[in-house]
């Protein structure tokens, strides 16, 4: 009787591969590990978001305040070039004015940071505030508190 080698195939292979190899728990996140990460965001979220709604309305007062800033410096050039204010502010990007060397806004007229036309008047009786610029705020009507509290260029 002669011993024959075993057949070393790819099934025997295999066998040998698979009897070798232990079972490993999958890698990944358990649901209660996803629902406590959720729940520490929700609360994150919930201590920085109301500070952070309270910087929009600050943020856009500031913009009317910057945007009334350079209403004034090109009114001012505008006084210099022609001898006096314009009659609108409309008048700073096209005149017809002797001396007009405009336009003296970059772009088109803005609105406000709420989407109201800023309020312009040359005729004022003061000479150290020969024109009045304000804008009526968040709800675009004279007076009000908070963010609709009008802010006036001084």
């Amino acid at each position: 009787m002669e011993l024959v080698p075993a057949p070393s195939g790819p099934i025997t292979l295999m066998r040998k591969f698979v009897s070798k190899v232990k079972p490993q728990r999958l890698l990944g996140f358990t649901l209660i590990e996803l629902l406590i990460v959720i729940v520490i965001l929700g609360l994150l979220l919930s201590l920085v978001a109301p500070a952070m709604f309270s910087k929009v309305g600050s943020s856009q007062r500031k913009t009317a305040s910057a945007q009334m800033q350079m209403f004034s410096t090109a009114l001012d050039t505008y006084r210099l070039d022609v001898g006096g204010y314009p009659k609108t502010l409309a008048e700073l990007r096209s005149g017809t004015e002797a001396g007009w060397d405009g336009p003296y806004l970059p772009r088109e007229l803005p609105s406000d940071p709420w989407g109201n036309p800023y309020v312009y008047s040359a005729a004022n009786d003061n000479p150290a505030k020969p024109y009045f610029l304000k804008s009526y705020g968040k709800d675009g009507r004279e007076g009000g508190d908070g963010d609709n509290e009008d802010i006036v260029f001084q």
